[in-house]
């Protein structure tokens, strides 16, 4: 009962900020009968439009590079043993999970400031600052996912393969990540809902030209929600249920071919 409760109290706000896109009254607490026409002004406003491709851009990237060094980093820890500073590497490596996001942004500016007086680079922080700044914290989120699976993965088969004259790198590309591919999905999915997703650390990171979304759904809510903010969210809501269905096909199809694999292997 409980449990139906927190769900209907998670959802329904969800679901009245959907109904209340199609609202044809500017006012968003005033149902005014069924109209789209606040998706079209949507989509005409161009400083929305250009906040949101900013934001799907860095997320991407971020996302992207946030796989690759979490992988790297996952893998690291979970099979060359206690190495020398691994105690210093995973708590700098999972020190953004618990860091509060005001202090890793003031850190990150301060540290572009720094760099910019020493180097002379970053000039002007904007995409790429905030990229950065995405990467640094996603990565720690990518990591713990992957590195849950490499601890569950059986290493006969890398064992078997390498045997068999395959070299550490062929059967790390070949073995090693079609067997931990679900949780690749997964970790990239998190980091790029994280990086969509950030307020705080993109406002301490950026420069002019570089506003996020959440940076101007933000500014524009402290003027009054306009209808246009629901029915952005409402097209955010369906993109990231089609990724998330997309991610819960793709693991699931990738997990029943894993166990096919397995059977093969066992009984040949």
């Amino acid at each position: 009962m409980m449990l139906i409760i927190g769900l209907i109290f998670l959802y329904l706000p969800m679901f009245i900020l959907v109904l209340y896109s199609f609202n044809a009254s500017r006012l968003v607490t005033v149902w005014a009968g069924f109209s789209t026409k606040w998706y079209v002004e949507l989509f005409r406003d161009e400083q929305l439009m250009g906040a949101v491709w900013t934001s799907l851009r860095i997320a991407f990237y971020s996302a992207s590079m946030a796989v690759i060094l979490g992988t790297v980093s996952a893998f690291a820890l979970d099979r060359f043993g206690k190495f020398r500073g691994r105690m210093a590497f995973n708590s700098m490596l999972t020190a953004p999970l618990v860091m509060p996001d005001v202090i890793t942004g003031l850190s990150l500016l301060l540290l572009f400031v720094t760099m910019a007086d020493l180097i002379g680079w970053p000039m002007e922080r904007g995409m790429l600052t905030i990229w950065i700044a995405h990467v640094t914290f996603s990565t720690a989120y990518v990591a713990v996912v992957v590195g849950a699976r490499l601890r569950e993965v059986d290493r006969s088969i890398e064992e078997a393969a390498m045997d068999l004259g395959a070299t550490p790198l062929r059967t790390f590309f070949l073995i090693t990540i079609p067997t931990i591919a679900p949780s690749l999905a997964a970790g990239w999915l998190l980091a790029f809902t994280l990086s969509l997703d950030d307020l705080v650390i993109a406002s301490f990171v950026s420069g002019p030209g570089s506003t996020t979304l959440p940076m101007v759904v933000f500014s524009s809510v402290r003027l009054g929600i306009s209808p246009k903010i629901n029915a952005m969210a409402t097209l955010i809501i369906l993109v990231v249920s089609l990724a998330a269905l997309f991610g819960w096909w793709f693991m699931r199809r990738s997990e029943r071919e894993r166990r096919a694999s397995l059977e093969r292997f066992g009984t040949s």
